[in-house]
């Protein structure tokens, strides 16, 4: 039994299909369309299905739509509009935002007849060039549509994904048809929420719009508010305590507030940056954090349970995340990796899997890397065509290993593509962490902004050699400290306060980005190597092989590790052709 589950109403929509329990593919819009997060989150955008995503799902698996059973879109709106079924129409004003509604959004009734159309979109509105996949067989489509509530996507995307038996589950994002946190328990092979808080009181909501102050896009930047908190002093926790407040037994308010009077003029985008935008960051983190450590000790207080599962957008925030661990009462934390938007594909489609079913979980999230691949023939076709010098070398691992160890920055393109936010080894930018100009130039390559960091990647054998306390972190969702007889050794990785983004890295998730950095230890004695997302400012990281070769082409990369092929930018010489 196929079931495929769909994210499209917000934004980084996404598709994931599942088998019998077991998640076969997952991908996101945005790395086949090459717009970042697929659409922007505007009600104009809600019609858009995740075609691309969801034809790269069907191909992983071999079949069409007339092979699937179940289709489940995560957004319920019988939650907005009760008797939405029996409604011919809804009613839109000519200037929606200049009339008063009683909607949460005067846009959400164009929004909703998306939504309530989506069904009909999947049979018909596929672009031409995937059409036949998606071509339903006499009748109609085969599969049975679902409309299933955002947050319960996201907690299944945590629960159903996580590798404990029993857990608490904690989400926090934007907003869903109505919740905006919710909380519950996994237990006996059963999900029961115990409470959710209702818009408008949004911790989530609150980040963006912090972010938007800042001069930053919202619903895509927030990490760099998260990045530029290091550099400040919490000298606004007082405004922020008076919009966040705390009433126990996890009720919390977001109350309405005059960013600008309380904070001072926004800053423009692509302006200056002053020490007072990062004492902004720093207290909206601060009081982000202080208000979920009081969720969570609720929360286990309420459950009883010693593990915890994170999924929404809020989760995300590692600086948080690790947090929780140091100082919140559970004694293990998993964060989907794909705990935005994204993931709640993936809580769908096993949410869904599992209500027809009615059997035992067969699967749980070891790794990300969930997307397409391509074969080594289509690769070395394209570089032939490109007309570009490449070489085979006999073995690509330990020669990226030698590059690397000699400061070369490395496009980093193999196997299965990772499903999430983060590039975890298959389509990552690699360097050395010796050279403590490593940040700065990384920073130069792919255009970021100077204060933002780098993050380490570990053998897991030895994260806890090389950061404090450090353990199992296959995800780059929590910090840890860089252990200070090693700093000097990891400069490049090393943030202004002394923290690292770790992601640790076992054989059996990816053996090659294993064995690369084993190789690179054993080159240099350092088993760490950095490891950021292949792309450059604005843009997604990279899907297919053309994609990794156009941001080899077009930016300061030195070397690109492509399959079992190597490109140089210098020492190569000219004509193409394997070796």
């Amino acid at each position: 039994m196929y079931t495929l589950g769909i994210n499209a109403a917000f934004h980084d929509c996404s598709a994931c299909l599942v088998e019998d329990g077991v998640v076969i593919a997952a991908a996101e819009e945005e790395r086949f369309t090459r717009q970042k997060h697929g659409k922007r989150p505007l009600p104009f955008t809600v019609w858009q299905l995740p075609f691309h995503a969801i034809a790269s799902c069907l191909r992983e698996a071999g079949i069409s739509m007339r092979d699937v059973a179940h289709a489940a879109y995560s957004y319920d709106p019988a939650l907005q509009l009760a008797d939405w079924a029996e409604r011919a129409s809804i009613a839109l004003p000519l200037e929606p935002s200049a009339q008063p509604s009683d909607w949460l959004s005067p846009w959400d009734p164009l929004a909703l007849s998306y939504v309530v159309n989506a069904p009909r979109q999947l049979a018909s509105g596929a672009p031409h060039h995937l059409a036949a996949l998606f071509r339903p067989g006499e009748g109609g489509p085969a599969y049975r549509w679902h409309f299933v509530e955002h947050h319960l996507g996201h907690e299944a995307s945590a629960y159903l994904a996580a590798p404990f038996e029993q857990c608490a589950v904690l989400v926090m994002d934007g907003r869903g048809e109505r919740a905006c946190s919710s909380y519950g328990e996994f237990k006996d092979g059963h999900y029961r929420r115990i409470d959710q808080i209702d818009y408008p009181d949004s911790l989530g909501l609150l980040y963006e719009d912090v972010t938007s102050h800042l001069g930053f896009l919202r619903s895509s930047d927030e990490y760099k508010v998260m990045a530029l908190a290091s550099y400040g002093a919490p000298r606004f926790a007082a405004q922020f305590n008076e919009m966040v407040r705390y009433g126990g037994s996890g009720r919390y308010q977001v109350l309405p507030c005059d960013l600008t009077a309380a904070l001072g003029p926004p800053r423009a985008r692509g302006g200056p940056l002053e020490a007072r935008h990062a004492d902004i960051a720093r207290s909206l983190q601060l009081v982000l954090e202080e208000t979920v450590l009081r969720i969570a000790n609720w929360l286990h207080e309420c459950t009883g349970m010693r593990q915890l599962a994170m999924a929404g957008g809020v989760a995300l925030n590692c600086v948080m995340n690790a947090r929780l661990r140091e100082q919140g009462p559970f004694a293990d934390i998993w964060v989907q990796p794909a705990a935005g938007d994204a993931g709640t594909a993936l809580g769908v489609a096993l949410w869904v899997d599992a209500q027809q079913r009615q059997g035992a979980r067969r699967w749980h999230m070891e790794h990300a890397f969930l997307g397409p691949a391509w074969p080594d023939d289509e690769v070395e076709q394209l570089l032939r065509e490109s007309k570009l010098a490449y070489r085979r070398p006999a073995d690509i691992v330990q020669e990226t290993a030698r590059l690397l160890a000699q400061d070369k920055v490395v496009g980093w393109f193999q196997g299965r593509m990772e499903f999430g936010p983060r590039a975890l080894g298959s389509r990552s930018i690699l360097a050395s962490p010796i050279d403590p100009s490593m940040q700065e130039r990384l920073n130069q390559i792919k255009d970021r902004e100077d204060f933002r960091p780098v993050a380490p990647l570990v053998l897991e054998e030895a994260a806890a050699d090389w950061f404090v306390d450090a353990g199992r972190s296959p995800f780059m969702l929590f910090v840890y400290k860089v252990r200070p007889d090693k700093a000097e050794r990891i400069p490049a990785v090393r943030h202004v306060d002394g923290s690292a983004r770790i992601q640790t890295i076992n054989r059996a998730q990816h053996g090659a980005y294993y064995d690369l950095v084993r190789a690179f230890g054993e080159l240099t004695g350092v088993p760490v190597l950095v490891n950021t997302s292949f792309n450059t400012r604005g843009q997604p990281i990279v899907c297919t092989p053309r994609d990794a070769l156009e941001s080899f082409c077009s930016t300061a990369l030195d070397v690109l590790a492509i399959g079992p092929f190597l490109l140089e930018k210098h020492g190569v010489a000219a004509g193409g052709g394997g070796a």
